[in-house]
């Protein structure tokens, strides 16, 4: 839930400081860019904090790895793996020339990662000592983000309102006279 909550309010607040004049954030789909790549490298991060930060507020790659479904093989090198791509994943969402394709990505991996949530919600996994969060609050959370990274993908690098900027509108040739 913490995680939701980060994605909107820096979605809002950048939204904002689109509609105070940054032109930038002039866009939703900038917006929702920079607000997952953020929520991602926070998320991202706990997929290699070790056990032995248990006793602290961040979650840890064994709070992930018991989230992981029996029949998925190799479940802690699993989770390094969804931690390494949801980083490269942010990486990609920042940089305007490989947002489509690390939207794509991401919202791929946010559907793969749904057995893991649906998992952990019907074993009533707990999460970092908390109880386990029902199956009717995740899945509306993950198809949120898959939203926002297909959202992201219409936002590209040097178009302020969202859409790509054709050949012509981005080069002005002139003719000799």
């Amino acid at each position: 839930m913490e995680t939701l909550v980060l994605l909107l309010t820096v979605l809002l607040g950048l939204r904002l400081i689109g509609a105070l004049g940054v032109a930038r954030f002039a866009a939703w789909s900038t917006c929702g860019a920079y607000a997952l790549a953020l929520m991602l490298i926070v998320t991202g991060a706990t997929h290699f904090v070790p056990a032995s930060f248990a006793d602290t507020p961040v979650p840890t790659h064994a709070d992930l790895v018991a989230m992981v479904p029996p029949w998925v093989p190799f479940p802690a090198l699993m989770v390094y793996l969804t931690g390494v791509l949801e980083l490269a994943g942010a990486v990609g969402l920042v940089l305007g020339r490989t947002r489509r394709w690390a939207g794509l990505g991401l919202a791929v991996l946010f559907v793969l990662l749904i057995p893991a949530n649906i998992y952990a919600a019907l074993a009533e996994i707990p999460f970092h000592g908390a109880p386990a969060t029902p199956l009717w609050v995740r899945i509306p959370e993950q198809m949120l983000y898959i939203a926002v990274a297909l959202l992201a993908r219409r936002s590209v690098a040097g178009s302020t309102d969202g859409k790509a900027r054709t050949a012509t509108e981005s080069v002005t040739i002139s003719s000799p006279r």
